[in-house]
């Protein structure tokens, strides 16, 4: 694979390492929303909103459309939300219902073990 599509791959899920600008990815599956919309059902400000917007907007991750003094947010390529549920599927395999380790690749060391009933790998924080 190319060094410059990995980049441009790399780069691009940056954009989703914020839970806000996933959360916007969850709402808008259902349809398209206001910007006044998300701003209530995410609880932050219309300045916090805006900025998120903005940004998966200009990366071409949400398209807006104009009518009166509204605008709306909708999801640019469904490709994008099937990408995410995936990678959600994929955590809640490997975590279940116990929280994910915060303080992964902090300074943590950790063995890497492979589990033959559950076909994955598993990480093991060592004292």
């Amino acid at each position: 694979m190319k060094k410059e599509i990995l980049k441009l791959h790399a780069d691009f899920c940056k954009i989703f390492s914020n839970p806000t600008r996933l959360e916007i990815l969850c709402l808008l599956r259902s349809g398209e929303l206001t910007a006044g919309e998300i701003t209530e059902k995410l609880g932050v400000s219309k300045a916090n909103s805006s900025q998120h917007l903005a940004l998966m907007r200009m990366e071409r991750i949400l398209t807006t459309r104009r009518e009166g003094v509204n605008v709306y947010y909708g999801i640019a390529n469904e490709k994008i939300c099937q990408a995410c549920s995936l990678m959600q599927e994929g955590l809640e395999q490997l975590y279940g219902d116990t929280p994910a380790p915060m303080n992964r690749g902090l300074g943590m060391r950790k063995e890497n073990q492979y589990d033959q009933d559950n076909k994955k790998c598993i990480d093991h924080v060592l004292p």
